[in-house]
């Protein structure tokens, strides 16, 4: 006797437990960067940075304005006073924008909101650019009212647009050499003092080594960018100049953006 086994009724499939994200549009590039703004102004520090910067400038200027006699109180004089404080003050801002996530340790959150970390490099670049704009546009205004306050005869005259090109391309390349210092190193202290010191140092060498002195224009970053500081107001830069500006542009702030952008995209989030 042969019995026969019921089959088995039809049932509708199990639907999947897979969560599909490729349909999912990606973060919009405006607010990364907008949230990276937001991560320098929201912090303590970052509020104390960019309040240090913007009082430090106008006191700078403003002691300038007091010691100096009033013909030398021209636009060009003031933009180049400012531009030293806010060369050491803009890079610590871009080195913060990038290792106060590694340090403090919310670098996962941010991959994991944004998996694309060259998107998170970009944001972060084009936030460190807008602060460095920012700055240049408010020395600018600084400079125009103490120019104007200060009376001296002629203080606006030979004013040109290289002037202005001049002193944001400084302002610019040294926020990225601070980010780029960030992205090699992924800790603040770390990055702060390379910063501060390397240069330093590459310059006492330069200057105290008789045979590398011919050299340093093509390998010093601050030698060369010492007609930047003087042309303000005064002659244009000489075609070998924006030569040797461009070499150590390369060793000193391009390569290690690249190798630090290399580094952040092979570094393990902890």
């Amino acid at each position: 006797m042969s019995t026969t086994t019921p089959s088995t009724p039809s049932t509708p499939s199990t639907p999947s437990m897979t969560l599909d994200v490729s349909g999912t549009p990606k973060v919009p590039f405006t607010r990364l960067v907008g949230v990276e703004l937001r991560k320098i102004y929201d912090t303590r520090a970052g509020r104390w940075l960019l309040g240090a910067i913007v009082l430090i400038t106008a006191a700078i200027m403003t002691i300038f304005f007091f010691a100096a006699d009033a013909p030398d109180r021209t636009f060009g004089n003031f933009i180049g006073v400012s531009a030293t404080p806010q060369g050491f003050l803009l890079p610590v801002l871009g080195i913060l924008l990038v290792t106060s996530e590694w340090t403090q340790r919310t670098a996962m959150v941010t991959f994991a909101l944004e998996p694309s970390r060259t998107r998170v490099i970009a944001a972060k670049t084009v936030a460190a650019l807008i602060f460095g704009v920012a700055a240049f546009l408010a020395a600018i205004v600084v400079a125009g009212l103490c120019t104007l306050v200060g009376g001296a005869d002629g203080g606006f005259e030979g004013l040109e647009a290289r002037i202005f090109l001049l002193f944001l391309a400084l302002q610019l390349l040294t926020i990225l050499q601070g980010l780029a210092y960030g992205l090699i190193l992924l800790n603040t202290p770390a990055a702060i003092v390379t910063f501060f010191v390397l240069p330093i140092a590459s310059s006492i060498v330069f200057n105290l080594v008789s045979g590398l002195r011919d050299l340093a224009p093509w390998l010093d970053l601050g030698t060369a960018q010492g007609p930047l500081f003087e042309s303000f107001g005064a002659s244009a830069l000489t075609g070998e100049e924006y030569a040797q500006l461009g070499t150590t542009t390369l060793i000193w702030i391009v390569i290690p953006f690249v190798l630090g952008w290399i580094r952040v995209m092979r570094a393990e989030v902890k």
